[in-house]
């Protein structure tokens, strides 16, 4: 799942396709590198980011998604917290919702999901972007985050939302140390047993920074081992800025792996 941040503020690339004509490019550029989806987002929901009003993020993205749906072969993805953004993604192309709330941010947003069919990205944080890494309290981080994972599956069945539209992503860097980061990566097979595919977003994060004391510039390494791991621990999507080279990294392990499997 190759990144591209419409926003003037997102940590690893704020500002840079701000502008639709760089963004449709930069797509072009990830799709033509291997990448297999797009999530394109119009807020940055870094540690600390501030909400941005939906009539914000739609004057981000409709330009932008106005030309990508029809131009890449491959599928879109929306990543907002608002149905009102979403529905207006979803009306141009866009087939899955990328919700960092889990859907609990707008009480509009399960309902939307559950009429349209879309595909559905649940991920665990702990409270919002400006209060998530003050929340980093856990007995278990694991096993927490699983279970809350596992009640949101529940919620959105309720919502009428099918098994075989979810998709769910631990939140790597989403309230969590750098402890709990890499033990959530170390312990990714226990995902598993939701039953539905993982998705994991570690590119250039900020736990890379603490344990390896690099820029974001220079997190690039740190990011390709844990794509390697994330594979290795039966993550289905990777989600990542840099996308040919974490191709290789996941072809590779990919090749390593079914070589021990055909032994």
């Amino acid at each position: 799942m190759g990144v591209l941040n419409v926003t003037p503020d997102s940590f690893s690339d704020g500002g840079r396709y701000l502008d639709p004509h760089a963004a449709i490019d930069h797509a072009q550029r990830m799709v033509d590198e291997g990448a297999d989806m797009i999530d394109v987002g119009g807020e940055s929901t870094r540690p600390g980011a501030r909400d941005v009003a939906a009539h914000v993020e739609i004057s981000r993205l409709q330009p932008v998604l106005r030309k990508l749906g029809s131009r890449l072969s491959v599928p879109l993805s929306v990543d907002t917290r608002k149905a009102e953004v979403a529905k207006m993604a979803l009306d141009h192309g866009v087939v899955i919702v990328n919700d960092v709330s889990a859907l609990q941010g707008d009480p509009a947003m399960a309902p939307l999901v559950a009429q349209t069919g879309a595909g559905a990205v649940l991920m665990h944080m702990p409270g919002t972007p400006q209060t998530m890494q003050a929340h980093c309290v856990y007995r278990d981080v694991v096993r927490e985050v699983r279970d809350f994972l596992a009640r949101r599956m529940e919620i959105a069945r309720a919502w009428g939302i099918a098994h075989e539209q979810m998709i769910v992503d631990p939140g790597i860097g989403f309230g969590k140390t750098m402890d709990q980061n890499l033990q959530l990566l170390g312990r990714l097979p226990e995902f598993h047993t939701l039953g539905r595919p993982v998705l994991v977003g570690v590119s250039q994060k900020s736990f890379l920074g603490q344990l390896l004391g690099k820029s974001i510039e220079e997190r690039t390494m740190g990011t390709a081992g844990a794509v390697a791991m994330s594979v290795l621990g039966g993550a289905h999507i990777v989600r990542v800025h840099h996308v040919g080279l974490m191709r290789d990294v996941v072809r590779t392990v990919e090749a390593i792996r079914g070589a021990v499997r055909d032994a």
